[in-house]
């Protein structure tokens, strides 16, 4: 294969998820063009990785706001230019929806993806010459390098590396911790009271708290619980590859379901995640380095659950150094 075009657009967690198939696509095609369509938030980041050579960004969540506006044509068109300008040998759609089955379509090559069976919305499957059924019982990340794999012919059998080695540091002097309470969906959320909880304990242990956020109503949260909670500090908003730099040099990340939680673990990062309306055996974080799940769907985790679960990723950490 020397042209091949992966479609891997959003979420932020699944975009991470799919950072491990990239790098055996290059490390089992080492000459090849290798090019990745993302929603454009998250192109900054998908930058990072040297195994791709073009990123090619869409705007599809910014175009929906606006789809009848000339400058929302101008861009789409602009986006099929890029999209069309090269034929491919494999264009790989491993996010499996409808909108990404049409960017399939779109694109010059044989067109690769999920079978009706395997795929995440059935209508999607229309779009492929070629289609691979992949168990939907395997974690993402599994799913993922086994689509590339089926499609680019060879089989994965190293251990999931996600590319962002240039990004890893030591734990910054400043010593801080990381709180990911902002995510999209509510039900993922945990309480308040609690995050004030937790923050106190690590506040008690001689380390900053530091509250990312990405909205309004996220950074309102932030400044309530940085109000309640001692040492703790607000960043200011950031692109995302200066947000991997600040996740890369905490202490350790604690944090729900979300992005940003993923990506601290692509870096290696000391994690505790905390899970309230998902299954961590399909989506849960996967790392190299120490990290612990507390929770489940329907099943949030108390503060002492996740005390505790931080208490042996500190102690896994220090054995480890």
């Amino acid at each position: 294969m020397t042209e091949i075009l992966f479609i891997k657009t959003s979420s932020l967690g699944d975009v991470i998820h799919h950072l491990p198939a990239l790098t055996e696509a290059r490390r089992q095609n080492p000459q090849a063009h290798i090019a990745w369509v993302v929603e454009e938030a998250f192109a900054p980041l998908v930058r990072l990785h040297p195994g791709v050579d073009e990123v090619i960004p869409v705007a599809s969540r910014r175009w929906r706001r606006a789809p009848l506006s000339p400058s929302t044509w101008r861009e789409a068109g602009a986006f099929l230019r890029t999209l069309r300008a090269r034929r491919y040998d494999a264009v790989i759609d491993t996010q499996g929806l409808f909108r990404t089955g049409l960017i399939a379509r779109a694109a010059r090559g044989v067109r690769h993806g999920y079978d009706k069976a395997s795929v995440r919305e059935a209508a999607a499957s229309w779009f492929y010459d070629r289609r691979h059924r992949v168990g939907r019982h395997l974690h993402a990340i599994e799913r993922n390098r086994a689509l590339t794999a089926r499609t680019l012919g060879y089989a994965p059998h190293l251990p999931a590396d996600y590319g962002l080695h240039a990004l890893r540091r030591p734990a910054s002097e400043e010593r801080y911790v990381v709180l990911l309470h902002a995510t999209a969906r509510a039900s993922k959320e945990w309480p308040e009271q609690h995050w004030i909880a937790l923050g106190e304990t690590i506040a008690a242990r001689g380390l900053a708290v530091v509250l990312p956020w990405g909205n309004d109503r996220e950074r309102a949260r932030s400044e309530r619980l940085a109000a309640a909670i001692p040492n703790a500090w607000v960043p200011a908003r950031a692109p995302l590859d200066d947000v991997a730099r600040l996740l890369a040099g905490a202490h350790y990340v604690v944090g729900v379901d979300t992005g940003l939680l993923h990506l601290a673990a692509a870096l290696e990062v000391p994690l505790v995640g905390i899970f309230t309306a998902s299954m961590p055996a399909l989506t849960g974080p996967v790392s190299a380095a120490p990290f612990a799940i507390v929770g489940t769907q329907g099943q949030p985790p108390t503060v002492d659950e996740v005390t505790h679960a931080l208490d042996e990723v500190e102690a896994a950490s220090a054995r480890a150094q």
